[in-house]
C-alpha cells in the first residue's frame, strides 16, 4: 500500500510539473509576440541564415567563380548585367562571395556556439549542483581560462595554426568562449537547488542524474537559451575583429564576412589602395555583418525579457 501510495504521489506531481511546464512556455511565448521588434529581427536573421546556408543551392559556382570578361573586373554595382552587386578587382562576384562568407561566418558562430553551450553546461551545472571541492575546482578552472583576453589568445592561437580553416576557428572559438555559459548556469544551478521541488525530489531518492535532467535543466533553459544566442553574436564579432587584423580564416581559403570585410584595408580608406579594390568589395559583407550582429542582439534582448517574468513585456 506505501508503494502504491507513494508511486500516486509521484506521479501526481509529475503531471503537475508537466503542466506547470507547458504554462511556463505558453508564456514564454506569448511574451514573444508581444515584441515586434525581436519578432521582426527573427525573422531576418532567419531569412539570412537560410540564404547563407542554402549557398550551395543559390550560388553553386563557388567564391573563387571568376568572370573572365574584362569589363566585369572591379566593376561597380549596376543592374545592368550579371553583377547587380558588383565584382572585385579580379571579377568575382561580391553577391556570391558574400553569400559564401555568410556561410562560413555562421557555420562557425552556430556550431562554435553549441559547442561551447554544451561544455559550459556541463562545466557550470555539475559546479552548481555538487558544490563544495568539485565547484571550487570547476570555477578556478573558469577563472583561468577566463584570465586570457579573447582577442589576443585569439591572436596567438590563430598565429600558430596559420593559415586557419573554419574547422579550426570553430574549435578554438568554442574551447575559448565556453566560460560564459558556464558562469550562468552555475548560478542558475544554485539558485534551484534551493527549490522546495528539487528538495521534495531529493527527498524521494532521485538520483543525481534524475534530479538535473528533469528538474533543474529545464528550469534552466531560459538562461542557457539566452547565453546561447548572445555567443553567437560574441563569436562572429571576435572573428570579424581578428580577421580584420590579418589573423584567421584567409580570404584565399575561405570566405567569412570578417576577412571580406576586411578588404577595407586595402580598398580605398585612407590613401592605401594597394589591390585596387572598389568600396563595394568590403560595404556589402559589412553591410551583412553588421545586419545579423544587430538581429542577434535584438532577438538575444527579446529572448531575455520573454524568459523573465518580471520584464515588461510580460506584463
Amino acid at each position: 500500500m506505501s508503494s502504491i501510495g507513494d508511486d500516486a504521489v509521484s506521479g501526481t506531481a509529475a503531471a503537475f510539473e508537466r503542466a506547470r511546464a507547458r504554462g511556463y512556455w505558453a508564456s514564454v511565448g506569448s511574451r514573444i509576440l508581444r515584441q515586434p521588434a525581436a519578432l521582426v529581427a527573427l525573422v531576418l536573421l532567419v531569412a539570412l541564415f537560410t540564404v547563407g546556408g542554402l549557398a550551395h543551392e543559390i550560388a553553386p559556382e563557388g567564391w573563387n567563380s571568376i568572370d573572365l570578361s574584362s569589363r566585369w573586373s572591379n566593376h561597380a554595382p549596376t543592374f545592368a548585367g550579371d553583377h547587380f552587386l558588383g565584382t572585385d578587382n579580379i571579377g568575382r562576384d561580391v553577391l556570391v562571395r558574400t553569400i559564401w562568407g555568410l556561410h562560413d561566418t555562421e557555420s562557425v558562430a552556430l556550431i562554435g556556439s553549441a559547442v561551447a553551450t554544451v561544455i559550459g553546461l556541463l562545466v557550470g551545472g555539475i559546479a552548481g549542483y555538487r558544490r563544495g571541492w568539485t565547484d571550487l575546482l570547476l570555477m578556478r578552472l573558469v577563472d583561468l581560462v577566463t584570465a586570457f583576453p579573447v582577442i589576443v589568445l585569439m591572436l596567438a592561437v590563430f598565429t600558430l595554426l596559420e593559415p586557419v580553416t573554419t574547422t579550426e576557428a570553430t574549435v578554438v572559438f568554442a574551447l575559448s568562449m565556453w566560460t560564459f555559459v558556464a558562469r550562468v548556469v552555475r548560478a542558475r544551478f544554485i539558485q534551484l537547488g534551493h527549490e522546495e521541488f528539487v528538495e521534495a525530489a531529493r527527498a524521494l531518492g532521485a538520483s543525481d542524474l534524475r534530479i538535473a535532467a528533469r528538474h533543474l535543466l529545464p528550469n534552466a533553459a531560459g538562461t542557457l537559451v539566452v547565453a546561447a544566442t548572445s555567443m553567437i553574436g560574441q563569436i562572429m564579432l571576435v572573428e570579424a575583429t581578428v580577421e580584420f587584423f590579418g589573423f584567421g580564416v584567409n580570404s584565399l581559403v575561405r570566405p567569412t564576412l570578417g576577412n571580406l570585410s576586411a578588404d577595407a584595408a586595402v580598398s580605398g580608406i585612407g590613401h592605401f589602395n594597394a589591390l585596387g579594390l572598389g568600396w563595394w568589395v568590403w560595404a556589402t559583407p559589412a553591410a551583412v555583418l553588421v545586419l545579423v550582429l544587430l538581429c542577434v542582439n535584438i532577438v538575444g534582448d527579446g529572448l531575455d525579457r520573454a524568459f523573465d517574468p518580471r520584464s515588461s513585456a510580460g506584463r
